[in-house]
């Protein structure tokens, strides 16, 4: 099997290192818009290097792996169902909604798979999550509370393209809620905060977002993030059941101290980062793609999954804008 790794970056390496360890992949070919990026790539792991996307396709492959920038996900999507060929994308689709429903009604029409990278349905840790919620083990489910904390911010040029913090951040917690709980989301109210730097305000962003959540049989959720949490990379999801509560993410290295005299020590090496904290699932939804190429199991997260994603996202930047509730179904929906 070959397989076209389209962009060069920590998660196109990461996702092509992967690759070359899986035995059903026979060879690997790189592009990215920085040449010598991609060729020191498939140097370190002996692939070929294509000069551009059009020597990709011209080449042939039996699959293809974006993790090109976000901009182009929606294009390359297109091109490659176009071409018959299945295609794993890391989240988004595209940022907004016209260019994500033209991306899905093109791989509908070629009846092609689109493999979404929602990871966090690999993780262990949500996996059983979601086992105990469907099981029944927790009870009626009443309350969850989601929390991503990423350590440092991103690049101040990279927040105008991001999306803003519910399209680019919080849209894992809205994909991987609705994975967990078997739920819908059916109203939002959010908002956020943008009193830290002055690039979350020219970028029309916020750098702190919360929002609550109402799911379709009335479990309430929370959902909260910030681009900056000093103690380290914190993600994690507490559900909480009329028989029980479970916690995903608490663990030796979560960043969190305690305040009580009798509490846990603090970590002593706090996760730095997404590819740390998320390395297992990471490889495993990679690997979960290329059984899927291979018609040995079927597609874990399509693109109508990310599309349903986006809409709460869409909402609740909406209910942001509008200091108001929103229902979802307020944001248009076709396809």
């Amino acid at each position: 099997m070959r397989i076209a790794v389209i962009g060069a970056g920590r998660i196109g390496t990461f996702h092509a290192s992967t690759l070359g360890r899986l035995r059903e992949v026979g060879s690997i070919v790189v592009t990215d818009l920085d040449t010598p990026r991609a060729t020191a790539l498939a140097d370190r792991l002996g692939a070929a290097v294509a000069a551009d996307v059009d020597e990709v396709f011209a080449r042939g492959a039996d699959a293809v792996v974006v993790t090109a920038a976000t901009a182009a996900h929606a294009e390359l999507i297109g091109r490659a169902a176009r071409a018959g060929l299945p295609v794993f994308c890391e989240k988004p689709i595209a940022v907004d909604l016209p260019s994500t429903l033209a991306a899905l009604a093109e791989v509908d029409a070629a009846g092609t798979v689109l493999q979404m990278g929602f990871q966090r349905r690999f993780d262990a840790g949500y996996t059983a999550a979601r086992e105990a919620v469907r099981s029944g083990r927790l009870g009626r489910l009443h309350t969850v509370r989601a929390v991503t904390s990423d350590p440092a911010p991103p690049p101040a040029a990279y927040l105008p393209l991001s999306g803003g913090i519910y399209r680019d951040c919080l849209v894992h917690d809205f994909d991987v809620l609705r994975w967990v709980t078997g739920r819908e989301v059916v109203e939002v109210y959010a908002t956020g905060s943008d009193a830290g730097e002055a690039m979350y305000r020219e970028a029309d962003d916020v750098e702190t977002a919360a929002a609550v959540l109402t799911l379709d049989d009335g479990t309430l959720a929370t959902a909260t993030a910030t681009r900056v949490n000093g103690a380290g990379y914190d993600v994690r999801m507490e559900l909480a059941g009329e028989r029980d509560t479970l916690a995903v993410g608490l663990d030796a290295r979560t960043p969190l101290r305690s305040a009580e005299p009798t509490g846990p020590a603090p970590a002593d090496k706090p996760w730095t980062g997404f590819l740390e904290r998320f390395a297992p699932a990471y490889e495993a939804e990679i690997a979960a793609f290329v059984a899927v190429v291979r018609g040995e199991r079927a597609n874990p997260c399509d693109g109508h999954e990310a599309l349903h994603a986006l809409r709460i996202a869409e909402a609740c930047e909406l209910s942001r804008r509008e200091r108001r509730p929103v229902h979802v179904g307020e944001i248009a929906y076709s396809g």
